[in-house]
């Protein structure tokens, strides 16, 4: 049988406003279900990996054991490989993969980790077995995704709303479901996952530094990503609906009573010995 493979594209691509989204990430603020299992030994993959921040703080919190991140865009590599190495980590290294099938033999990491991945795969079900097939007996699975429907902001925005509508429909075109969080436990127990914690976690924009970050980077993003690109040749909305929604985050990003709040399920999953 052929090896299955990614039919999805990712939505946002790999420009400035993204990476100042996933640059931002640490294992604090972006793993920090997993964290208290993990041991100095261990051997971790970590899975769609990008700018590979995440990435390294793992690979500090294991000084006696080895991180492997791995990610489907080879570009993005060398920013991760920079990261560890600005950090002078020695126990990390990085190769491009297709988390569908992976390049590894079974039973071959302690911990199996994905941020933001699952949400962005044409299957993700499959994802989890095959994070399940490297994983060894006893390891751990560890999954958490954000979930768009769920997020929520104050005050009220119909030009938030267009960008939410509209960010859902690129994402299901692009072969992705943006609704991701609250299905990860679903999708582990089909991938025949049975020891489940399911969980999760916010991250909460509010000072006024957070909204100038946080909607600076979804304004720019709805103007020049590779998201903006899809969504206009996909048929989603023209140049001018793209600049509506960018100047309603910006005219959020200046209120002093906004609030914005992004749900993530979270899923750490034990493989049977």
């Amino acid at each position: 049988m052929p090896k299955a493979q990614e039919t999805a594209v990712y939505t946002h691509g790999h420009h400035e406003s993204v990476l100042r989204s996933h640059t931002w990430r640490t294992a604090a603020n972006s793993a920090a279900y997993l964290l208290g299992s993990l041991q100095p030994r261990m051997k971790i993959l970590d899975v769609g990996c990008g700018p590979g921040t995440i990435t390294a703080d793992l690979a500090a919190l294991v000084p006696d054991g080895h991180v492997t991140g791995v990610d489907s865009a080879p570009d993005i590599l060398d920013r991760a490989r920079a990261t560890a190495a600005e950090r002078g980590l020695t126990n990390a290294d990085f190769a491009v993969a297709d988390v569908h099938a992976l390049d590894f033999p079974d039973d071959t990491f302690c911990v199996v980790h994905a941020h933001q991945v699952l949400q962005h795969v044409g299957d993700p079900v499959q994802a989890l077995r095959e994070m399940r097939r490297v994983t060894k007996p006893g390891g751990l699975i560890a999954a958490r995704d954000s979930d768009y429907a769920a997020m929520t902001w104050h005050p009220a925005s119909p030009g938030l709303d267009d960008w939410l509508d509209l960010y859902r429909r690129v994402a299901r075109a692009n072969g992705g479901e943006p609704d991701a969080g609250r299905r990860l436990k679903s999708w582990a127990l089909q991938a025949g996952l049975t020891d489940i914690t399911a969980t999760s976690g916010t991250w909460t924009f509010s000072t006024p530094e957070e909204r100038e970050w946080w909607s600076g980077l979804w304004a720019d993003r709805t103007l020049a990503s590779a998201y903006a690109q899809r969504a206009t040749e996909g048929g989603h909305a023209s140049p001018q609906q793209l600049r509506a929604v960018s100047e309603a985050w910006r005219r959020w990003g200046k209120q002093d009573d906004g609030w914005f709040a992004v749900l993530h399920g979270e899923i750490l999953c034990r493989k049977e010995a």
